[in-house]
């Protein structure tokens, strides 16, 4: 098994036909193929064995494909890296992973270089027209190398929200079946299809998502380095994107711009929404005007990622994410480990073939993860007497204000529900008689104007007295990651009044 045989069989059955387009430039197939057989030629000459692991710091670009098959092609483990990382930040994924070899991009050499210098790693700088010409400077690797389906393929590492990021190691089994099912039981890819390729190719959701089900299905991925909604609704309409895949900022950023109706989106048949949780208000919104079928999933770089998805064969719950996809089993349980009761909140686990295997070097955070032989997510969620999973939050975000749980969910889809409201994210804030009070950061819609008192009013109005946010800020933009997920953690509230 290789994750990558799904590109050599793609070759020969599609080989003309497009894989990836950026902007008014196409690869085909037959060329994605040559290109990634040159990469693991080119790996293979400077030593690479299977097992090495081989770093990739590259935007949406075809660079990053032909390097990640590439690498995949020679037996290698791909370590994909967000290219906006700094040095810092470099020299300690290079050297936690053991890469010895970093591909990066040219906006990026410095950060790269500096940091693999520190890890006492390699650094290569791509750009195209080099990097067209270090592929064609050593023989191409014809055959792709059998590995075994446990070996591991890619190693991804967690945001680090409670520490230093540890990396997922997603074997091949992992992600070959994972991207299947994605492919053709969620979205029912064929060769026919266009996707949008916006989604990070360095994160979970893009490769699985988008990359590797686009390629195991021979359709088309249409390519966007950074999301501009503008971009985006000309690559829809021009490229005729019939797939769109984004997180729920994403979605909300495309209903914004003004003239989004001059733009012929009449291909488009299916979205699919993960990362964090969608705003009802947002996805419907999004269906009235793309005219477009929605589809919410769930999971974790851990579980490769897809865990559960809503399908287009069965009826769907607005808000849920779905039920578990095939051979994966989903639970919701208490502290002790015991399944609770339809409707009652506690943590989501998780079994199956997309579940990682282990973390990267970290016997411990390894078994304090998949205790009971459930992977443990740490996000609070229920499930209904249908089998449909709900999310409530992480467990770490619940707001405990004077010993009753707050859910920010709850009150950020209250808050997606006024007119104004953009963006918004609900947080715990230190209060020395209630132990937390409930905060919330807003972004208004482009033209909109309100207040943070009517906006605190107009949940209290919706809520039990306990839960409605009594501080309420109104910023311009909320700090985001790499997939447009919002961070909490980096939000700073304003000042109190004479405190500094």
């Amino acid at each position: 098994m290789n994750l990558a045989s799904n590109l050599a069989r793609s070759a020969r059955t599609y080989t003309d036909r497009a894989a990836l387009r950026l902007g008014d430039d196409t690869v085909s197939y037959r060329t994605l193929d040559q290109d990634s057989a040159h990469m693991a030629g080119l790996l293979h000459d400077r030593g690479v064995k299977p097992g090495d692991r081989v770093a990739i710091m590259l935007p949406n670009t075809p660079e990053f494909a032909i390097a990640y098959f590439g690498v995949l092609r020679v037996g290698g483990v791909v370590v994909p890296m967000n290219p906006l990382l700094k040095s810092r930040e470099v020299a300690y994924y290079l050297g936690d992973s053991g890469a010895r070899l970093l591909f990066a991009g040219r906006a990026v050499a410095d950060e790269a270089r500096t940091g693999a210098q520190q890890a006492e790693a390699d650094a290569i700088v791509v750009d195209p027209g080099g990097f067209d010409e270090l592929l064609a400077s050593g023989p191409p690797a014809e055959d792709v190398l059998d590995r075994h389906e446990d070996d591991t393929a890619v190693i991804l590492y967690t945001s680090g929200t409670t520490g230093q990021p540890k990396g997922a190691e997603l074997t091949h089994a992992n992600l070959t079946r994972n991207c299947e099912i994605v492919a053709t039981e969620v979205l029912e890819l064929t060769a026919d299809d266009v996707m949008f390729g916006g989604l990070p190719l360095f994160h979970a959701f893009g490769q699985t998502c988008t990359l590797n089900a686009v390629v195991a299905s021979g359709a088309c991925l249409t390519l966007l380095p950074r999301f501009d909604a503008g971009q985006a609704l000309r690559i829809l309409a021009v490229h005729g994107v019939t797939v769109f895949a984004g997180v729920p900022t994403i979605f909300s950023r495309l209903l914004q711009p003004p003239d989004r109706d001059a733009y012929d989106v009449s291909r488009l048949r299916l979205a699919i929404c993960g990362g964090a949780a969608m705003p009802v208000q947002v996805l419907r919104a999004f269906e009235a005007a793309f005219a477009c079928v929605v589809l919410e999933g769930y999971g974790l770089s851990e579980t490769s990622p897809v865990a559960s998805f809503s399908h287009l064969d069965a009826p769907r719950k607005p808000g849920s994410i779905g039920t578990p996809v095939q051979s994966v089993q989903m639970r919701v349980v208490d502290n002790s480990g015991d399944e609770v009761s339809p409707g009652e909140t506690g943590e989501i686990v998780i079994r199956g073939h997309n579940v990682m295997k282990g973390y990267w070097r970290r016997p411990e955070a390894t078994a304090a993860a998949m205790r009971g032989g459930w992977f443990h997510t740490g996000d609070l969620g229920r499930v209904d007497q249908d089998g449909y999973f709900w999310i409530i939050g992480r467990e770490k975000d619940v707001i405990i204000r004077g010993g009753y749980n707050v859910y920010p969910r709850e009150i950020e889809n209250v808050l997606y529900g006024h007119p104004a409201v953009a963006d918004a994210a609900v947080i715990g804030l230190p209060n020395p008689d209630l132990g937390e009070e409930v905060g919330a950061a807003v972004v208004l819609r482009p033209g909109a104007t309100t207040t943070a008192e009517e906006l605190r009013d107009y949940v209290k109005r919706q809520v039990a007295a306990y839960k409605y946010p009594r501080k309420v800020w109104i910023v311009d933009t909320l700090p985001k990651g790499a997939t447009g997920k919002i961070l909490k953690r980096e939000i700073v509230p304003p000042a109190e009044p004479g405190k500094r």
